[in-house]
């Protein structure tokens, strides 16, 4: 009993924290945006608006629910359930801390990429189930685009699981700190086992992967239908894409997803590539800095900022592109990402077998 207890608290608090990142991305995108374009942002509600996006949530929640009557209505009921749904399992293999796991699994990292692509299951049946060309439209555009990008995002990874050898996130996340059970070296050639901090990190074990960094970090935008790849939602083409007829509930749910993805794929890039939650800080002599900062308490606070880091970028770009052509779009995945990701996924395998 107290074991399902346990992960009943588990999953409710994991709920609650990605209503409460939804909050605080809104309101922190909103005032990113305005102060990118020279203005202020939403002010009234609240101090400095604070309270603006608290107060919209509340009137999406009040709104009657509608279902067109044109509508395949179980479709186009389940839908917005199976698009958050897929994104919220996701953060179950997501490591915090040294031990600290929702879920310990072997295939963390396999799990994660196979829950959260049921998410273009739940887009296309939106799309299918609302009966608007628009909808559908943009569904198809989704789905195209997230099946194309999941192949650069995919070889990025496994760039850096042939250097780590293992799926398991607690173990890469280990591996670039001292707390590593084997040797860990800078480039290849510099032993930084006991000095840890920023060197320790994976894109500086092996240069390589700071390339494969920014694949997967394009391909995440593209995963998440982030400008400049916003093509499904498009609204000078497509109204709002998939989502055109959904209203109160149901479109905060996809709301929600969207917003749970960017930091989903935010800390895995975080986890795989920047130090997970080892600390940026070295041992130097006898200031022991990345010793000192080094276990659950401090873990929890560097992955968090170091992913809030990324959304941040996520939130900057999104302001500052614009979007691209559907040609540009398939031209970058299989013409430059998926090439170079393969040589990433390449240079891998030789560094492991000369470098380490």
């Amino acid at each position: 009993m107290n074991f399902y207890l346990t992960y009943f608290i588990i999953a409710i608090g994991l709920f609650g924290f990605s209503a409460a990142f939804a909050l605080f991305g809104v309101y922190a995108e909103r005032k990113v945006s305005a102060f990118i374009q020279d203005r202020l942002g939403p002010t009234e509600t609240g101090k400095f608006g604070s309270l603006q996006t608290a107060a919209d949530m509340l009137k999406m929640l009040q709104k009657e629910l509608i279902t067109p009557a044109a509508a395949d209505k179980w479709l186009f009921m389940a839908a917005p359930a199976i698009i958050f749904i897929a994104v919220y399992l996701g953060f179950a293999a997501l490591p915090w801390a040294p031990g600290l796991a929702p879920a310990k699994l072997n295939l963390g990292l396999y799990y994660i990429f196979a829950i959260i692509s049921i998410e273009t299951l739940g887009i296309l049946m939106a799309g299918w189930g609302s009966n608007n060309k628009y909808a559908l439209l943009g569904a198809m555009r989704s789905a195209a685009q997230i099946i194309s990008y999941e192949i650069p995002a995919g070889f990025a990874l496994i760039s850096v699981v042939m250097i780590a050898q293992t799926l398991n996130l607690q173990d890469i996340a280990a591996q670039q700190g001292i707390l590593s059970t084997e040797k860990v070296s800078f480039a290849g050639f510099w032993d930084v086992s006991s000095i840890g901090g920023l060197f320790a990190w994976n894109i500086f074990r092996a240069p390589h992967l700071l390339i494969a960094f920014v694949i997967y970090f394009i391909a995440s935008l593209a995963e998440s239908n982030r400008a400049p790849f916003d093509i499904p939602e498009a609204e000078s083409e497509l109204v709002a894409g998939f989502h055109t007829e959904y209203t109160g509930m149901r479109f905060a749910m996809v709301f929600l997803a969207e917003y749970s993805m960017m930091f989903l794929v935010s800390m895995i890039g975080v986890i795989l590539f920047l130090g997970a939650w080892n600390t940026p800080l070295p041992n130097m002599g006898v200031v022991k800095l990345a010793t000192w900062t080094t276990n659950a308490g401090w873990g929890v606070i560097w992955i968090i900022v170091k992913t809030l880091t990324l959304v941040g970028v996520q939130m900057w770009i999104r302001w500052t592109l614009p979007r691209f052509r559907v040609d540009q779009l398939m031209n970058l995945c299989w013409k430059v990402l998926t090439p170079l990701a393969f040589a990433c996924m390449l240079a891998s395998g030789l560094w492991r077998i000369f470098l380490m």
